[in-house]
């Protein structure tokens, strides 16, 4: 009988299944007490998302159904594993990590952002990375200090 017309897994059900992994960042995984938890729990959804697919009967529909949450297993396990949790700031005097900055533009706008993990950052939320091009301007400065870059001028009018 031709496998034309036998249901068998084929090679391209087999690859639609295989993800590749998500991409990981060269950067040390440092997160804040919270980022932690989140990937924990997004780790914790993965598994149940993945738990639940198994129990599909269809092989192929299971197979398409698990791609993701497995892959999403790999990642949050990989990046639980390697986070730095990072306590917060002592001191309100130079922005770190975990600090709120709020600076300045050169057309008046104020912008207010916490400095956080790679993974918790949001800026629409208010967060953003530490490896972003702004949080590395303000890192190690003071109130009252301007860093610019792309012609860009930013002036630090309160760290929290």
């Amino acid at each position: 009988m031709s496998v034309a017309f036998a249901k068998e897994d084929s090679a391209e059900t087999a690859s639609e299944t295989l993800l590749p992994d998500r991409p990981i960042s060269p950067h040390p995984n440092l997160v804040t007490p919270a980022g932690l938890k989140a990937l924990e729990l997004q780790l914790e959804l993965a598994r149940a998302a993945y738990e639940t697919a198994l129990k599909i009967d269809d092989v192929n529909e299971r197979r398409r159904q698990t791609g993701i949450p497995l892959r999403d297993m790999r990642y949050f396990a990989a990046r639980v594993r390697s986070a730095q949790v990072m306590a917060e700031p002592t001191s309100t005097e130079t922005v770190a990590f975990g600090s709120t900055v709020a600076f300045r533009r050169q057309d008046g706008r104020v912008q207010r952002y916490r400095i956080v993990g790679e993974d918790e950052a949001d800026p629409k939320s208010g967060s953003i990375s530490f490896v972003s091009p702004v949080a590395r301007l303000l890192m190690g400065k003071a109130v009252g200090d301007e860093v610019g870059a792309s012609g860009q001028e930013l002036e630090i009018v309160l760290i929290s």
